[in-house]
């Protein structure tokens, strides 16, 4: 994750909000110089050689600095949220891309075993054929169903592969095992889901982010106002003119008036700063969304698995019994077929399922920062 380039910019970007900080405390103003050196020429007298030298800096008048300071603070404060919120988003990213992977795996193996059933059933109904207990049409059929079910795992296999050149892809550091693993059985974590929707929110980066930067406006906005009355620039000046008769020196400064447009910026930055808290409210309502539906959608899936394990169990049974029939001729092929094939698609459906519920636990985890 620390090596996803997401979260590589966003702490770059973090490093710059460190330097933008020090910009703002240490201020734009700097020290300037102004030189002369003319030769003057007077009728009757001669030239003489003239100079004169001024050192200027303006100054913040007081309350800038300490709110050049907060814009800085809470600039970094929102990058580093953000930061931390890059690294969230790539750790969504690779739990989606494992639980697909886990996923296809799941089905590719369900689809295996589809097909070797399929196959002993075909040799099954080839010998009865050659007993003469089975016609050259159930032989076919029998063949029908393994080569579909062959089609099947073929797309199941090919999703797999494809599931797992993108998680290599987008994270090429993390070792993966040949085969990816099976889902165990999932369970509600610790400390159940109402704990779980509260720090969702607790510890969203997201609003984090949001409310620094709503800060840093506040402040810029505070700042805008203050600059509506200018810096005003000191220095000292030294001179010498006709070669030197004449000397002196004082201080020397410069007030700028403000007029519109200074009045305009403080404007733009008050309704910036409005806006920037409304984003916040919109940023706090969309995570409460994020963990509540997390939270439900976690709860389904178990729901769905648990439905889907007890479907599997009333299948499997009914198999069993139609297995037996057609073993002493009781039932027809194609009944048979059918039930191996609402069977099969009872395992694909309890796999899926797991791993579903798999993905919406550990999606409420990474939400949560646990």
């Amino acid at each position: 994750l620390d090596r996803h380039p997401t979260v590589v910019a966003a702490r770059a970007r973090v490093d710059a909000a460190e330097a933008e900080a020090r910009v703002h405390s240490t201020g734009p103003h700097e020290v300037t110089l102004t030189t002369s050196v003319t030769r003057r020429s007077v009728d009757f007298e001669g030239q003489y050689v003239e100079y004169d030298a001024q050192l200027t800096r303006p100054i913040r008048l007081p309350g800038k600095a300490a709110l050049d300071r907060d814009i800085g603070r809470h600039g970094l404060d929102a990058a580093s949220n953000r930061a931390e919120d890059a690294k969230h988003q790539a750790a969504l990213l690779l739990a989606d891309a494992w639980w697909d992977w886990v996923s296809a795996s799941a089905e590719a193996r369900v689809d295996q075993v589809i097909v070797d059933n399929h196959a002993r059933l075909v040799a099954a109904v080839k010998r009865r054929e050659s007993l003469g207990d089975a016609s050259r049409l159930e032989v076919d059929q029998a063949e029908a169903a393994l080569a579909t079910a062959r089609i099947g795992l073929e797309q199941s296999q090919g999703r797999a592969r494809r599931a797992r050149v993108r998680l290599e892809t987008q994270f090429p550091d993390l070792p993966l095992p040949a085969e990816a693993p099976e889902a165990p059985i999932p369970t509600v974590p610790e400390p159940g889901w109402d704990a779980y929707q509260q720090m969702i929110v607790a510890k969203s980066h997201e609003i984090g982010a949001a409310k620094a930067e709503a800060a840093r406006s506040s402040s810029l906005a505070a700042r805008a106002r203050r600059d509506r009355t200018a810096d005003p620039s000191i220095g000292v000046r030294v001179f010498s003119e006709r070669g030197g008769m004449e000397r002196g020196g004082g201080l020397v400064l410069s007030i700028p008036f403000g007029g519109g447009h200074r009045s305009a910026m403080a404007d733009r930055a008050a309704a910036e700063a409005s806006a920037a808290e409304a984003d916040v409210r919109a940023v706090e309502a969309n995570v409460a969304e994020v963990a509540a539906t997390d939270i439900a959608e976690a709860e389904y899936r178990l729901s769905a698995w648990q439905r889907a394990r007890d479907a599997l169990g009333s299948q499997m049974a009914a198999l069993t019994k139609l297995r037996r029939g057609y073993e002493l001729g009781e039932v027809d092929l194609v009944d048979l077929l059918a039930a191996e094939r609402l069977v099969g698609e009872a395992f694909r459906m309890e796999a899926l399922s797991r791993v579903e519920a798999h993905r919406a636990v550990t999606r409420v985890r990474i939400d949560s920062h646990d």
